[in-house]
């Protein structure tokens, strides 16, 4: 799990101390706001395998890899189909729902 974190600290530029989860998800909280493809693509990993300390939710997982996919991140719109596999209609309904919202908030902060 080190080595994941270490990762998600190089890729999304924060000089956080490696062991600080909070401040490594918020880098790629912050990464993933400004619309990074990768860090979007990292948060459904990190929902959909429970890894850096992230409880496993599909619901959190199919939301990110759609925005991800809707980023143009090559892997994850398959990421999603798998993830969308093991859900029902209306935990996709509300993935979906938490997609539009986390884009219509995006929408705002740039206005």
């Amino acid at each position: 799990m080190a080595q994941a974190q270490m990762k998600l600290v190089a890729e999304h530029g924060t000089t956080a101390n490696v062991n600080t989860l909070d401040t490594v998800m918020a880098a790629c909280l912050a990464a993933a706001a400004s619309g990074n493809a990768d860090a979007l693509f990292d948060l459904g990993v990190a929902c959909s395998t429970g890894s850096h300390g992230i409880d496993c939710d599909l619901i959190e997982a199919h939301k990110w890899f759609n925005l991800a996919a809707v980023g143009g991140h090559e892997d994850a719109a398959q990421c999603r189909a798998d993830v969308a596999d093991d859900m029902t209609a209306r935990e996709i309904a509300e993935a979906q729902r938490r997609a539009r919202e986390w884009l219509r908030a995006g929408s705002r902060r740039a206005a």
